[in-house]
Parts: C-alpha cells; structure tokens; sequence
C-alpha cells in the first residue's frame, strides 16, 4: 500500500494509483495516520507523521516527504526502524521566493492599508498612502538561509536592483555579489529581511527580541520557514509599537493561528495559511518529484534524495532483497 496523509494533485494521484494499491488518510491527523496507514510500504508526508506510527507499521519502506523539510518526520524514530526517508527539495523554491518578493512590495508600497482605505473612504484615502510608499529596487535584502529559496530570492532580488546581504553556515559557497553578514549585522542592515532556513534545535527562536529590535524601524520582515524561528511575542509588540514597517506571515508557532492571535488586528501584517510554496504547478511537481522517489523505492532501489542514508544497514536487514 502507498499511503498519503493528504490528497494529492489529481495526475500525480492516478500515477500513484497505477502503482498499487493507493490510499489516503481520512484527515490529515495522528490519529488517522495510525488508525488507517500502519499497512503501508511506502508513505507520502505532508504533515506531522507521530513517532509511534514508525514502531507500529512494520512493514514500512520509506517516508517520503512531499517537499523539502524534513521538521514533519520524526527522523531519529524513522531511522531506528529501519525507514528510508526522502524528500523534495528545490522543486518550489521559486514559488515561495515570488510569494516573498510579493510580499516585500505589497508591504513597502502599503497595498493592504490602501485597499482597505479605497474601500472604506474613498479615492482620496487610499491615493494618500501612495506618497509614503518606498520602491523595492534599492532596497536591501537580507536573507537568512541560502538554500534553494535563498539562491531563488537572490536571482530574482538581482532583477530588481536590490543589492542582497545573506547569512548562511557556508558564506564560502555565496555567489559573487551577496555580502556574507553575521545575523546581527544581516538584521541591523536589511531593509528587508527574509526568514529561509531550516528550523533546528540551533536555530529555534533565531530571530530573538533583541534582533528584531536591532532592525531598521522602517524595515520589513517575511517569514517563509517555520514559525518558532521568530519569538512572535517580540514581533507583535514590536508591530504594535510601530517598530517595522510591517510583516508577512506564512507559517507559525501553532498552525492553524489561533483566531484570538492578536496578529489578526495589526493592518500592516500580511498573513497566508502555509501557502507560500503552494501553487497547481508547484503541488504538481513536487507530487510527481515525491512519485519519482515512490518508484524508486518500490522497485527496489534507493531515492535521489536520500536523507538518512545511515539507515541502509538497517533498511537492506529488513528487506534483503
């Protein structure tokens, strides 16, 4: 059985099926992945997989993540049973690079404030919020993380005539033009600041009060990671305070947002449902990249992105063959 927590794009769900027998889970939930896909061979991740489910299906090949990160596979559990896990990278990098260079315009140009105001008031009102709106080229852009979404963003940042600071573990490995920053130096200097990197236990919280405190009163922060890597509490008063210009939300500390978050009340706070990388050409690619590795896997062989090779000892124990 191939098991996915969630539906999937419809050609990328008939190719799954011509591979046997294809199910998915009744809601996207601990519980439903535990009560209905313990018999899978292979299963396809698209949220929070619980650890125990990796003792309780035996007969588990691979976890594969329809994506990149790896947050929503408890990877210690699956490497202990003898699980491959593989993922997607890369295949939506561009669409949540457009989301944040989307964002960074909507903020600067103060789209949401002035559509409100149009609405509401009249021609007048809105025009108003047009003489204090800034352009995007010139403007600089921080990035923390240069993966894939950062290498994105720094391509399409390049068209607009931005120049682009970056923070990254490897500033060996950036491109001729993006200045390597520390964090403190990448928060004091963006104007505006992209969040892109994994969330681990070193990164948990990166974006600390005192660093949002250091950055630039008129700068703007975009969010398309994870949602612990920023200490909400400190953007919210900041936001509140009138320091930032603004802030575009696409992930949390707990999905969904809670609808007494006090984030709701901020106008000049963009927030989207974890849809940054979510489009019918990226949910296209990365299902058919996440069936790629499904093939791979069930034919035998092993994925092209293979996250816990370690395991092979393990997973070649299990199925010798």
């Amino acid at each position: 059985m191939i098991f996915s927590t969630h539906v999937l794009h419809p050609e990328v769900t008939a190719r799954l099926s011509a591979m046997g027998d294809y199910r998915v889970a009744s809601a996207p939930t601990a519980a439903a992945i535990l009560a209905e896909g313990t018999g899978a061979e292979v299963i396809v991740v698209r949220t929070d997989v619980p650890p125990a489910y990796f003792t309780a299906a035996t007969g588990l090949r691979a976890a594969v993540r329809h994506g990149a990160g790896l947050d929503m596979i408890p990877m210690a559990d699956a490497t202990a049973a003898g699980v491959i896990v593989a993922n997607v990278p890369g295949v939506n990098a561009a669409t949540v690079a457009e989301y944040a260079i989307f964002a960074a315009i909507a903020l600067r140009r103060q789209f949401r404030a002035m559509d409100h105001a149009l609405r509401d008031r009249g021609w007048a009102a809105g025009r108003a919020f047009a003489d204090t709106g800034r352009d995007l080229g010139g403007a600089t852009l921080g990035i923390l993380g240069f993966g894939n979404i950062g290498q994105a963003l720094h391509r399409m940042a390049l068209g607009l005539g931005m120049p682009v600071l970056a923070h990254t573990r490897r500033p060996d490995t950036l491109p001729a033009g993006v200045g390597a920053r520390s964090l403190d130096a990448l928060v004091a200097e963006a104007d505006v600041l992209v969040v892109c990197c994994p969330l681990t236990a070193e990164t948990r919280g990166i974006i600390s009060a005192a660093r949002i405190a250091a950055m630039k009163p008129d700068a703007v922060l975009i969010n398309v990671a994870r949602g612990p890597l920023v200490d909400t509490a400190a953007l919210t008063a900041a936001l509140q305070a009138g320091h930032l210009a603004g802030a575009a939300l696409d992930v949390f500390d707990v999905q969904p947002l809670p609808a007494d978050s006090p984030l709701f009340a901020l106008p000049q706070v963009i927030l989207t449902p974890h849809a940054a990388g979510i489009t019918a050409d990226s949910m296209w690619r990365m299902g058919m990249g996440a069936a790629d590795e499904v093939a791979r896997i069930l034919a035998g062989g092993l994925p092209l992105n293979f996250c816990n090779p370690d395991v092979l000892p393990a997973y070649r124990a299990r199925f010798p063959g």
